[in-house]
């Protein structure tokens, strides 16, 4: 698979403008210009840059992460460093909107290269992106207004502090507008928490659990057609806790039922529920239920 390290080299595979910074490129449609499409296909390629782009694919094929991507109106992608990206003669780009890219080391010793640590949107998969309204859809092309202003004038000293103060604010506003699309789509998220539950039941069903183990939220992730770290935000957002979390508690109430089976030792039980090391199941038993297994089930047979 092709790496690209610098920005300079990943828009030169792309057919683009190469930046008018080496480490940063911005591409905004304003007025009655136009943005550069990039080439037709690509096979799996990888870069070390930051991607946020506002409508720059309308329909066809983009490979990143598990599912196809929704394109509409007023969507906005977020790439990150390291995400596979592939995409065939199929996909159309639109004509307006905008297209930022820096690579990873134009903010490396700032207080944004912490904070978009924590911005889970950039390891979503595409069809988890930020789906605007208009109103959101201004405030955003606002910011990025600001940025172009600064990316095309002679830059100076202060150039790159004001640039990464705004693109702070951008993402900032991405992270609000994010918090609502979340709360806009409890529905889905509901019927995700069924899904989720829907999988591990299909999978202890199977006798999977006790040949392959626990499976991963990656690989629950996986069935779903969602990112690891989407499956875990939407449920937090809606139960208030995580994937993990939801796993646990899972296994904690199979454990129950078979722990009624005075026939099994605690380690029969944990070996059972798929768990390599006894003691560390007789833990988050404990943890989850306040007391052991052991008590647990002494505590039944009282009553």
């Amino acid at each position: 698979m092709q790496h690209f390290k610098t920005l300079s080299a990943y828009l030169d595979y792309l057919e683009l403008p190469r930046p008018e910074h080496p480490m940063l490129s911005v591409f905004s449609a304003t007025g009655d210009g136009f943005l550069p499409c990039p080439k037709e296909s690509s096979p799996p390629i990888t870069n070390d840059c930051y991607s946020i782009s506002l409508k720059k694919i309308v329909k066809g094929k983009l490979n990143y992460g598990r599912t196809q991507y929704d394109f509409t109106n007023g969507a906005l992608i977020f790439i990150g460093p390291r995400q596979v990206l592939q995409w065939d003669s199929s996909v159309v780009y639109d004509q307006k909107g905008f297209s930022i890219n820096f690579h990873e080391d134009f903010i490396k010793g700032t207080e944004l290269a912490q904070q978009i640590k924590k911005y889970g949107f950039f390891s979503y998969a595409v069809n988890e992106a930020l789906h605007l309204s208009p109103k959101e859809e201004k405030q955003i092309e606002s910011i990025v207004e600001n940025i172009d202003i600064e990316y095309q004038n002679n830059q100076d000293e202060f150039s790159k502090e004001i640039i990464i103060s705004q693109l702070s604010t951008l993402l900032k506003y991405a992270n609000r507008f994010y918090e609502r699309q979340f709360l806009n789509r409890r529905e889905l998220s509901n019927d995700l928490l069924e899904q989720f539950n829907q999988q591990l039941e299909e999978y202890f069903d199977s006798g999977q659990l006790e040949e392959k183990g626990i499976p991963s939220i990656e690989e629950i992730a996986n069935q779903l057609s969602v990112s690891q770290r989407y499956l875990s935000d939407t449920l937090k957002k809606e139960t208030g806790k995580t994937s993990t979390e939801h796993l646990h508690l899972y296994l904690i109430d199979e454990a129950k039922n078979i722990l009624l089976n005075p026939n099994k030792s605690v380690a029969e039980v944990a070996y059972e529920l798929g768990f390599e090391y006894p003691p560390y199941f007789s833990r988050l038993f404990k943890k989850k239920e306040g007391i052991s297994p052991t008590a647990y089930r002494e505590k039944y047979k009282l009553n």
